[in-house]
């Protein structure tokens, strides 16, 4: 009888085993959550041996996981800095792989009923930094600026630091909010209100038109303007791996990198990598 019993228990765990599934987790930059999510859901309609689980929380947060190996890939809308690839490499022996996926145009968000259409780089930076505080500096009604801004684990936060204020420090009075939809929406309530963020996410606000500097031409974040480098606040989005992709891994994100997966990346709002 027990050894009955042990043979049906048996046959019951090779059954469950060969069912089991291969999980992927990813975890990493909001901005790329809902492209994510996307991804995610194609891949696993087409492949029902995977699951794949994605979580936002910021690109910060992402890499933090991929170093302590909490996360098979990281989402993030920013390059890694040195000081985590350091650790990466202290860890596992290997800087991490970096996989572009996308580019997103970084917009500008006002309210829908904001009467300025365009800003320069350096208007935008002195907004963020406080030398402009009033609406009408830039050709708008007279009123304070209400800033709004992504928190500092984020990628977008720090790709704006980096290029648009130039390491600069944002004004005391500066809202940080941890999400880019969070902003969006704080943007449909605020008619004083200036934020930034994905392209992808601009439902229900205006991008504003964008000027490299006084003696340019401004540009909204399209698609075609971001493809021809017109557009002067663009980037990459990135997926890292500790090590070079294997296995179910490395067949998802080549899918991601196939035409398949770029059509994606347009029907969701961002641009392909070619």
């Amino acid at each position: 009888m027990r050894k009955i019993l042990f043979t049906i228990l048996f046959i019951k765990l090779v059954f469950v085993i060969s069912i089991a599934k291969d999980v992927i987790t990813i975890k990493g930059s909001d901005t790329m959550v809902i492209l994510a999510q996307r991804w995610a859901e194609v891949y696993m309609s087409k492949n029902k041996n995977i699951t794949i689980q994605v979580t936002g929380g910021g690109s910060g947060t992402g890499i933090s996981a991929l170093i302590n190996g909490t996360t098979d890939i990281c989402n993030s809308s920013r390059p890694m800095k040195r000081e985590e690839k350091i650790k990466l490499k202290e860890k596992y022996g290997t800087p991490g792989v970096e996989i572009k996926v996308a580019i997103d145009g970084l917009a500008i968000y006002v309210n829908e009923k904001n009467p300025v259409k365009e800003l320069s780089i350096q208007q935008i930076r002195d907004i963020y930094t406080g030398k402009i505080n009033n609406w009408k500096e830039v050709g708008g009604l007279d009123a304070q600026i209400i800033r709004y801004s992504r928190e500092n684990n984020s990628g977008t936060y720090a790709y704006f630091k980096d290029e648009v204020l130039l390491g600069a420090d944002f004004h005391p009075t500066t809202q940080y909010l941890p999400g880019t939809a969070a902003v969006v929406n704080a943007i449909i309530k605020d008619k004083y209100g200036i934020g930034y963020g994905g392209a992808a996410f601009g439902k229900g606000i205006k991008e504003l038109k964008i000027k490299k500097d006084d003696k340019s031409p401004a540009y909204a974040p399209t698609r075609e303007n971001i493809k021809k480098g017109l557009y002067p606040i663009s980037r990459y989005l990135y997926m890292y791996t500790i090590k070079r992709p294997e296995g179910e891994i490395k067949k998802f994100i080549d899918w991601i990198l196939s035409d398949e997966g770029q059509k994606i990346v347009t029907q969701v709002g961002y641009y392909p990598i070619r």
